[in-house]
Parts: C-alpha cells; sequence; structure tokens
C-alpha cells in the first residue's frame, strides 16, 4: 500500500514528540507500506514567524512573508528524516520545489494546480520513507507560495490523489471529526464517519479540523481520507462519498470567530449595484461569506457582508478608494461577531430545523444578527462573547452527545 500521512504541528513541536512521529511512521514502514509523510511547522513557529516579520516590517509584501513562513515547514522535514535515520530507517526530506508542487501565484493563499511525480516516485522505489513540506508551492516565477492556514492537509490529499495513494490519514491534535469543538463543547461526540459534503461546510464554516480545500479534493478524486489523533491510539473519523453509520439530522456545530461584518450604508437603489460591490471584491480575490441586502428606501439600500478578519482591512481601503464610484453614505464595521452554523446532510428533507435551532437561542437571549442557508445548513451571525453559549445551546437542542 501507498500511504500519505500528515501530521499537524502539535504533533512535531518537539523532539520528544517529532519520535513519537517516527516511530510511528516506521511501524508501517516495517509492515511493507511504501509511506510520504507531511508536515506542518512545529508548534507555534508560524505565529513566531509572523511576529519577527512585524518586528521588521509590519507592512511586509506578501511574497516575502511566504519566503519566511516557508521556512517553518522546512524545518520539521529535516528533524523529522534526522529522527527517522537515526532510528535506523531511510528517510529523505523534501520541499516543494524539490517536488515540483506548482502552484498559481496568490502569495499567502496559493492554489496546487499541478504535481509532478518524479523525484518523489525515484525515493519511494530507493524505499525511502520521503518526507516532504506541507503547506507550500511553487509558482511560475519559481517563488515559493503558502496555501494559506491548514494547507498542509491540502498538500497531503493532493499528493495522495496525484499518486493514487490507497489511504489518506490526517494526524491532529484532537481523535477525530467532533459534533463541535470539544474545547468550546464540553459533551461534543466524536464522529465514527461523515461525507465528504458535511464535512467541507464544516470545515468551510469554520471546523479546524480540515482545510476545506483538502476536503474539495478528497471528495473530486475520491480519496481515503482518515482524521486521527497523533498522540493516542483511538479510531479516528473516515471522511467518505456517504455516511450511512450515523444518519442524523444534524451532524455538527462549527463556530467561526475570525470574520467581520462589513456593510455599505446607503447605495443607489438601482440594478446591478449588487454585482459592482461583489465583481470588485472578486477582482481582489477577497471571499464572502454571508450576505444581507435591505429593502429599498428613500432610492437608496444597504448591503451587508461578512469576510474573513484577515481581509477586513483591505475591504475597507477598497471600498474607501472606489467611494466615488458608489456614492454610499457610510461603511460600518464589526469585527466581535462570530459565526454559529449547523451542518447535516438530512436536513433539506426535514422542516423544522431552523425553528429548533432559532428557538434554542431565544432561550438563551441571543440575538441573531444574519441569516444564511443551504440545502445542508444554516449559518447565524451573533455577537462573538456570546458564540460559546450559541454553540452549547445548540448541540443540546439537538442531542448531539447522543448516538441515534
Amino acid at each position: 500500500m501507498l500511504i500519505v500521512k500528515k501530521f499537524g504541528g502539535t504533533s512535531v513541536a518537539n523532539a520528544e514528540r517529532i519520535f513519537n512521529v517516527a516511530k510511528r511512521v516506521i511501524e508501517s514502514y516495517k509492515e511493507g507500506h511504501k509511506i510520504i509523510v507531511v508536515l506542518s511547522a512545529q508548534g507555534d513557529t508560524t505565529d513566531e514567524l509572523i511576529e519577527k516579520a512585524a518586528e521588521i516590517n509590519t507592512n511586509a509584501s506578501k511574497r516575502e512573508m511566504d519566503m519566511l513562513l516557508s521556512t517553518g515547514e522546512q524545518q520539521s522535514v529535516a528533524l523529522m528524516a534526522m529522527a527517522i535515520q537515526k532510528l535506523g530507517y531511510p528517510a529523505v526530506s523534501l520541499n516543494a520545489f524539490q517536488c515540483d508542487i506548482y502552484s498559481t501565484s496568490t502569495y499567502g493563499n496559493a492554489h496546487i494546480k499541478n504535481i509532478s511525480t518524479e523525484r518523489i516516485g525515484e525515493e519511494l522505489e530507493k524505499n525511502n520513507i520521503v518526507i516532504i513540506t506541507g503547506f507550500q508551492g511553487v509558482n511560475r516565477n519559481s517563488d515559493v507560495t503558502t496555501l494559506g492556514r491548514g494547507g498542509s492537509d491540502t498538500s497531503a490529499v493532493a499528493l495522495a490523489a496525484k499518486l493514487n495513494a490507497d489511504l489518506c490519514e490526517i494526524y491532529t491534535d484532537v481523535d477525530g471529526v467532533y459534533t463541535a469543538d470539544p474545547r468550546i463543547v464540553k459533551n461534543a461526540r466524536k464522529l465514527s464517519e461523515i461525507s465528504y459534503d458535511e464535512m467541507l461546510e464544516l470545515a468551510s464554516l469554520g471546523a479546524k479540523v480540515l482545510h476545506n480545500r483538502s476536503v474539495e479534493l478528497a471528495k473530486k478524486y475520491n480519496v481515503n481520507l482518515v482524521v486521527r489523533s497523533s498522540l493516542t491510539r483511538d479510531e479516528g473519523t473516515i471522511v467518505k462519498e456517504e455516511s450511512a453509520v450515523e444518519k442524523m439530522l444534524v451532524n455538527g456545530v462549527a463556530v467561526d470567530k475570525d470574520i467581520a461584518r462589513i456593510a455599505l450604508v446607503g447605495l443607489k437603489d438601482e440594478p446591478g449595484i449588487a454585482f459592482k460591490v461583489f465583481s470588485l471584491l472578486a477582482k481582489n480575490k477577497i471571499s464572502v461569506d454571508i450576505i444581507l441586502q435591505s429593502i429599498g428606501r428613500g432610492n437608496t439600500k444597504d448591503i451587508s457582508f461578512t469576510v474573513s478578519i484577515t481581509d477586513l482591512k483591505s475591504v475597507l481601503d477598497i471600498f474607501e478608494a472606489n467611494k466615488n464610484r458608489f456614492n454610499y453614505e457610510d461603511i460600518l464595521y464589526n469585527d466581535k461577531v462570530a459565526k454559529v452554523s449547523i451542518v447535516g446532510g438530512s436536513m433539506a428533507t426535514n422542516p423544522g430545523v431552523a425553528a429548533a435551532m432559532f428557538e434554542a437561542l431565544y432561550d438563551e437571549n441571543i440575538n441573531i444578527k444574519m441569516i444564511s442557508t443551504s440545502e445542508i445548513k444554516i449559518s447565524i451571525l451573533v455577537k462573538e462573547n456570546e458564540a460559546d453559549r450559541a454553540a452549547n445551546a445548540i448541540h443540546d437542542r439537538f442531542r448531539l452527545d447522543q448516538v441515534k
């Protein structure tokens, strides 16, 4: 079997944990499998590098930030190769340039375009354990790029898809996918399996177990994907096309506090204004989530939407530079909000889910600021300091701690 194993930053945070991972990798290697290991930067290395950059230049270019941040993963793979070699087994570390992991040129949030498997194949034929930097690629200018927070998951799944791996294992500091973040909801329950679609929604809505683009790739190429802990031997959660074991009305609750709400007040109430607003954001590669447009009044209307907190300053700058074009009366923002969402594959065919969710919030006296729905999810915007309480109330209302 060819197995791709991805380990997160906490799994390789120090020498003890590096050797723990090395021993687990060697166990699979001794069973006769070909092994590719994808690693994140150690512990808080990425945050520390961001702090170092801020000491030098608080407005550093994204290109130079990618050059800096990519060094974290290079440290991890080199140290892991050293650990495996010390334990008496062959290993080689490779970065994105050496593996020919080609990406788009969007620094800080690049997408993998293609992977040349020639060098990786050569190393596997030599019976090496191949250890590859996650989170990074190389663009057409041969510049290093990074794939965004959590991007090592996407690196692992992309490699598994390209190499037709038999299994892709994502090792984290939790032992699977839970009905909610166990750090927020104490009675959250681990799921034995979950569908690609449900996992994709949870990942996109703030659940930090998997990078959302990794789930997209897994679904597209039908990658056998398992999420499990690097610190225990517990069974993990299988992510698959259809989840038949636990057909629940709601499968999970997600909380995202890294968002901001922006409101353009007093826009002209005319055809095409929404197109102009959001096409401008798209042109600047700004992703928008919940959108609310008010009923027109006095030939004006308001448009509110949410963006990632990291994009807030960029959005404000964009609309300030285009104020004359849109002629809005004011632009307001609130970065003290959070998105709370529920996800379930059976929601579309079961009426009353939204009412039950809203009732749980009403009982807790939590006010809803915005609402967004799809066939398998409902998202609401609340005050940031009420998000955890909202998640617990919703989790209890749907009795997600109980096996159905």
